[in-house]
């Protein structure tokens, strides 16, 4: 078996999201193409699956997504195109929720056990979109994600965005930095657009 078949047949978190309040299955989200089969353009670094995502089968199949492809300046065509895109959150699969509803964190065995071997499969990636705080704090090494997303300057120029996560409880934070949209947004979309037609 290959890496990504070993991925998706992947059960180490079987017990722990059996104790969840959603008590569900593994169901990795493999969504990647390996450097032997031509590799990728951009990867988006992500957190985990969310409900609609576990459920759907697709990454980003969701409001969240929606955004995502907004910030990027594409449509869905092309973000599911894996010879464009490849998306490798820090959990493949979804953690799950709370008894009180929220989001439990991405578990930090999958991105200990599979991260590293999908990053050397995928091979170099032109642009490098880090989507939310686990993704930030494990390839930057960052504390603050705040402060880490508003110095984006210097990460970008390196072929790597901050972003902070296009959940919709990210909204008042974005309303709170206009700046996001202002001044990162149009560089990121140029760059985008850059990476896909070279």
């Amino acid at each position: 078996m290959g890496l990504i078949e070993d991925i998706r047949a992947c059960r180490i978190c079987a017990a722990r999201f059996k104790a969840t309040a959603t008590a569900h299955e593994p169901r990795p989200m493999v969504w990647f193409r390996p450097k032997e089969e031509g590799g990728t353009r951009i990867l988006i670094a992500g957190q985990a699956p969310g409900l609609r995502v576990h459920e759907s089968g697709r990454p980003f199949t969701d409001r969240s997504g929606d955004r995502l492809r907004d910030w990027m300046g594409i449509g869905a065509a092309e973000f599911y195109d894996l010879s464009r895109v490849a998306v490798l959150p820090m959990s493949f699969c979804f953690p799950g929720y709370d008894a009180k509803g929220a989001d439990l964190p991405p578990p930090p065995v999958c991105a200990r056990t599979w991260r590293a071997l999908a990053l050397e499969a995928l091979g170099p990636v032109p642009l490098t979109l880090l989507v939310g705080g686990a993704a930030i704090r494990w390839h930057l090494g960052a504390k603050d994600v705040s402060a880490t997303v508003a110095d984006w300057r210097g990460p970008a120029a390196r072929g790597v965005f901050p972003l902070p996560h296009p959940s919709w409880r990210n909204t008042a934070w974005l309303k709170r930095n206009p700046w996001f949209e202002a001044d990162l947004l149009p560089v990121l979309r140029a760059r985008v657009r850059e990476v896909l037609d070279a």
